[in-house]
């Protein structure tokens, strides 16, 4: 795979940015989070959505893979809660540990080189779509390797299309082999909809998208990294990087957590180009602890790993147009011979983008109407044995039990009982 542009597209023609897309030539796909949402937006918003998104009708993937590729790579979110609404902190040196006050000043330096904070701050929504080429490459156990596929033959092809709007609120549609996710943010909590799950909120507090730290979110990125430690120094791709680091709180990783699965730490490395200032790369870790009724610890570990290519300005903002992304899920525990890991990738061309679109509106990122109260660990979407998926599941249940039953006593206790006489 070519590490430069870092991608498995078979001819990446140069992806293309508007403010003012042609809507006359975008075929129309319904606006909403959710098929059976009651949610709608208005005038030419609907047919910015692009056709084809639905037009990935045939797979060569198996649909375990499918389900893997879109469950890890579709919708993944970011470690920690940030808010588009809190300021920018400024420099502090005085007082501040060396690693502190030098991940502010490379803060300072990305920001400043990602088009600046007056303009970022004026950006009150956004809009991205591109395609995207997934691949199960490779899966091996302790003996050894099982399967090796090609990327540039066997990769399935697909689409996203990206919205976002001040405060915290986003929506995301991928499509790949003939499946579509759906996920959202209305500022409050996050939701998700796969072909397998259905419609579910995600654990814990509210969190980006993984993917608009990937270059498409300048502002929304140096909120994530603002209590990061500088780490030292690498070089990625022949550029010399600086290094942050940044891990979520044991009340986030609590939070995420749910019955036999724990969370137990979820750390994100940023790598800031010490030319440019631009981040040029991303990897996130985070590790699961998953123990069923008494059984021996199952650990997961799930490192993603993000080149970002091709920043180009858009409206005085720069953007990543391209890169790629190296998944391995790593299953160990039990004993020792019995470890497994699983190797996923993916690349993506940005095609779109545009800011401070008219019209875009609250409405567009309300929740599924069937949401209600179901609520999904992150761990469901792992290749878990049924027992295992059995017991995450019957632990999401009883919460939701739990909280319907809560909802129902406290809508009787605020009845106002009248009798007429």
């Amino acid at each position: 795979m070519d590490t430069k542009h870092g991608s498995f597209f078979s001819s990446p023609a140069r992806s293309r940015t508007t403010s003012h897309p042609h809507v006359e030539t975008l075929s129309p796909l319904k606006e909403g989070p959710e098929e059976d949402s009651t949610t709608t937006c208005e005038g030419k918003l609907a047919l910015w959505m692009k056709g084809s998104l639905n037009a990935s009708s045939s797979s060569s993937t198996s649909s375990s893979d499918l389900r893997l590729l879109l469950g890890v790579l579709g919708a993944p979110l970011a470690p920690i809660h940030v808010s588009s609404t809190h300021p920018f902190p400024h420099l502090v040196i005085k007082g501040v540990p060396i690693e502190s006050s030098s991940a502010q000043y490379i803060l300072q330096q990305y920001i400043a080189a990602s088009g600046g904070q007056k303009i970022q701050n004026s950006i009150t929504n956004a809009y991205a779509m591109g395609k995207v080429r997934m691949i199960a490459s490779q899966f091996e156990t302790a003996n050894k390797v099982v399967r090796t596929r090609n990327s540039s033959k066997d990769a399935e092809s697909g689409g996203f299309v990206l919205w976002q709007m001040k405060p915290d609120m986003w929506y995301v549609e991928l499509a790949l082999g003939g499946s579509k996710v759906h996920a959202g943010s209305n500022g409050k909590l996050v939701w998700r909809h796969t072909p397998w799950l259905g419609a579910h909120a995600a654990k814990g507090p509210v969190r980006p998208l993984r993917r608009v730290i990937q270059g498409l979110d300048p502002r929304t990125t140096a909120s994530m990294f603002i209590n990061a430690r500088c780490t030292g120094e690498k070089t990625i791709n022949g550029e010399d990087c600086f290094i942050l680091k940044l891990s979520a709180d044991p009340s986030t990783l609590k939070a995420r957590s749910e019955g036999p699965a724990e969370i137990i730490r979820h750390v994100l490395f940023g790598y800031f180009s010490q030319k440019t200032g631009l981040l040029v790369h991303l990897e996130d870790s985070h590790l699961t602890r998953i123990q069923n009724n008494g059984d021996e610890a199952v650990y997961w570990e799930t490192t993603i790993n993000s080149f970002l290519d091709d920043y180009r300005p858009v409206e005085g903002i720069m953007i990543a147009h391209s890169g790629r992304s190296v998944v391995t899920l790593f299953r160990f525990g039990e004993t020792a011979m019995s470890h497994t890991k699983t190797k996923m990738e993916e690349a993506w061309v940005v095609e779109e983008v545009a800011f401070n679109v008219p019209g875009l509106s609250v409405d567009c990122f309300i929740p599924p109407a069937e949401l209600r109260f179901t609520s999904v660990n992150e761990a469901c979407e792992l290749p878990l044995g049924q027992n295992v998926k059995t017991a995450v599941a019957a632990a999401a249940y009883s919460a939701q039990v739990s909280q319907s039953q809560k909802s129902h006593a406290s809508n009787v206790s605020n009845t106002n009982w009248k009798v007429d006489v």
